[in-house]
């Protein structure tokens, strides 16, 4: 079948999804501290990992149209879907810098004029760190993945009704992705640096972009093999075999490497030069956090190295849908470790007790002081994802599921004037 029917049974599964999301984020909102950090924290979260997911798709549609990539085109429509998210993901995001401009919440030092003007590294940041710059920053760049996204979908779907023999549609989609990979590469940056990086605001790493873009990536190649495993399995993607889901296995096995790579780099770097306000990032997790910190290596390193370093693990589609489960769910994780530790000391600021406050006297009243410390912030969602975290990451996967297939549900699946669809549907690894 070439033509995706959106079941009212899938519809309603994912309606359900949503719905415990919003129960769950209410529940978060009720239960919260007095800037609801928790809430804040986990929409932010779930925002950004999923708005990355969809601009490592468009990001992966301009490389591959760019590339003259033709293996992938038999399932591009997937890719297409998942970019559309891109708009949801905007307005998720603007909502997060509104509430810096009304004080909703306390996510980021830096939006704090009083602490600002009485700390000169946030002082010395304010010409980009600044509501102004989150917000329009947000809309602006955002808004432009958002527009290539969309028209690069609209001239794939012209494409279908197009007889043109030199391929016409085909070529403007070519000056379209090229002019949107540079942007891209530049702006991703900078929007990972204010919706991230900045959550730890005396911080910074120059490798934190790629970090953050590489688990963004893996994260989107995942959720592509669960997608085409699925809608497989419903009758769908006949032309898709694998052959294909062998390459998206290579990609996943490939930037996994490249994940750790920046892990390590980043890490040992910082850990070597051992220079206070850089080693603070990762003392604060490695200290506070030892079982993500660890676990986020093992799960998305170990697990899909040594199950994917086979070629045939990569092919058959039981140990590929368990790898790219684990890879949603890992790098999901990342994205917690890096946003829920920098959020928790920035509240701790603002309701003036810090770490130190919190622990009280020395000796046996400074570990009691921590120990209570750290089971109220397991409590609350902080040192690991509670039910809470778990809840919203589930409706934000609903809200982003139910964006793709109802994108994939308007068109055909097969982009049958595509030059290379021949190319795909006979793609054949050795």
């Amino acid at each position: 079948m070439n033509q995706y029917t959106f079941t009212s049974g899938h519809r309603n599964v994912l309606f359900g999804a949503i719905g415990i999301g919003i129960v769950c984020l209410i529940l978060t909102w009720i239960g919260d501290d007095a800037y609801h950090t928790r809430f804040w924290s986990n929409f932010l979260h779930n925002s950004v990992f999923f708005t990355m997911v969809a601009c490592m798709a468009v990001f992966f549609i301009a490389a591959s149209i760019t590339a003259y990539s033709g293996w992938h085109t038999t399932f591009k429509r997937i890719w297409e879907a998942y970019s559309m998210f891109l708009i949801v993901g905007v307005v998720l995001l603007a909502v997060v810098g509104l509430g810096n401009y009304m004080h909703w919440h306390h996510l980021y030092h830096w939006s704090n004029a009083a602490d600002v003007e009485t700390d000169s590294v946030l002082k010395g940041k304010s010409s980009f760190l600044n509501n102004n710059w989150y917000m329009f920053g947000t809309l602006i760049f955002g808004g432009v993945w958002a527009f290539f996204a969309h028209k690069l979908r609209s001239l794939s779907l012209d494409e279908d009704n197009d007889g043109d023999k030199n391929f016409g549609k085909h070529k403007t989609m070519r000056k379209y992705a090229a002019v949107l990979l540079p942007i891209i590469g530049f702006t991703s940056a900078a929007l990972i640096w204010l919706w991230v990086m900045s959550v730890d605001a005396h911080w910074y790493s120059t490798l934190f972009a790629w970090y953050a873009t590489a688990s963004a990536f893996v994260a989107m190649i995942a959720f592509t093999i669960l997608l085409i495993i699925f809608l497989k399995s419903n009758g769908y993607f006949s032309l898709v075999n694998e052959n294909h889901i062998h390459d998206l296995g290579k990609y996943l096995f490939a930037i996994s490497i490249f994940w750790t790579y920046l892990w390590f780099s980043q890490f040992m770097l910082i850990w070597y030069a051992n220079i206070g306000e850089e080693t603070i990032y990762f003392r604060e997790r490695y200290d506070n956090y030892p079982a993500l910190f660890f676990g986020n290596l093992i799960i998305n390193f170990l697990v899909p190295f040594f199950i994917l370093m086979r070629n045939d693990t990569k092919r058959k589609f039981g140990s590929a849908s368990f790898v790219a489960i684990i890879m949603v769910l890992g790098h999901w994780l990342d994205y917690f470790l890096m946003i829920k530790p920098g959020a928790l000391i920035t509240r701790n600021h603002a309701l003036g007790h810090g770490h130190e406050a919190e622990a009280g006297a020395t000796g046996h009243g400074e570990a009691g002081g921590h120990a209570v410390e750290h089971v109220s912030n397991f409590v609350a969602g902080f040192t690991m994802p509670g039910l809470l975290e778990i809840g919203t990451f589930i409706g934000f996967l609903g809200l982003f599921l139910y964006v793709a297939l109802t994108i994939l549900s308007k068109s055909s699946l097969v982009p049958k004037n595509d030059p290379y669809l021949d190319e795909s549907v006979h793609h054949h690894v050795i």
